[in-house]
């Protein structure tokens, strides 16, 4: 059976880690650097560095992140997130020292990029970053730039059917930040049934982990802000889900 992962997210806006809540409100925390290290010593099976001021201001990837992380030689699988708008760029982000690209802007404004982007790299090396919500009983895509939402677009749908891409990142963007919960909803109504999912947002407990990483489709948990306020909080969440086919934590922790 394949292992399930727990994936650490690391929010970056003007180039310092921050604490996110909606994508609206944020409070800041240091050196993405510093937090990625931790990520990683922690036992993390990956780790998204998403800068989400960067498409917002037209600015593309901050390369000079990734060269800062990648000269830290860290052995957890970082997965990048922001401004990236052409194969150039993508293709620059993984020689920069990303193993994988997330991507959200580029569905809306060129999926035919984003082909191109699967055709030169690997739909492993995609994943589809999709903010959502249940709005009257319909699920909706948000875009956090002009902060509307609309009903998925066919041409991402179609992206994610022919495998274009090789996950897609479920976000619960309205219980993002906060401890509410994920709203499985989401995942319920999620129009491809054959797609690997990534779920992120509102997972801050254990309980609520077990239940998303109990739905077949969801291949990992991503997990944000609560993994700021406890040492080792990865090893601590994988030892607290006994059961799941999770990968092994790398860091011992012992009973109080």
């Amino acid at each position: 059976m394949l292992k399930k992962r727990l994936v650490g997210v690391i929010t970056v806006k003007n180039g310092w880690a921050v604490q996110s809540f909606g994508y609206r409100r944020h409070l800041p925390l240091g050196k993405p650097e510093i937090l990625a290290e931790n990520l990683d010593r922690w036992g993390a099976d990956e780790i998204i560095l998403q800068c989400i001021d960067r498409s917002v201001h037209q600015m593309g990837p901050d390369f000079a992140l990734l060269d800062r992380v990648a000269q830290m030689g860290l052995g957890t699988p970082i997965i990048f997130s922001g401004g990236i708008r052409t194969v150039e760029e993508g293709i620059q982000v993984i020689q920069s020292g990303a193993d994988r690209l997330c991507i959200d802007a580029l569905l809306r404004d060129a999926p035919e990029v984003a082909r191109s982007l699967s055709k030169r790299l690997g739909a492993q090396a995609l994943i589809a970053a999709l903010p959502l919500s249940m709005e009257s009983g319909r699920l909706c895509w948000f875009d956090y730039r002009c902060r509307t939402h609309a009903a998925l677009d066919e041409k991402v749908v179609a992206l994610l059917s022919d495998k274009v891409v090789s996950e897609a990142l479920v976000i619960d963007w309205k219980n993002e930040g906060h401890d509410r919960g994920f709203d499985y909803e989401l995942l319920k109504h999620f129009p491809l049934g054959d797609v690997p999912l990534i779920a992120f947002g509102g997972l801050s407990e254990a309980a609520v982990l077990q239940r998303v990483l109990d739905v077949g489709q969801v291949v990992a948990a991503a997990i944000g802000n609560s993994l700021n306020y406890r040492e080792n909080a990865i090893s601590a969440f994988k030892h607290q889900l006994v059961g799941l086919p999770l990968r092994a934590p790398y860091v011992e922790i012992k009973p109080n």
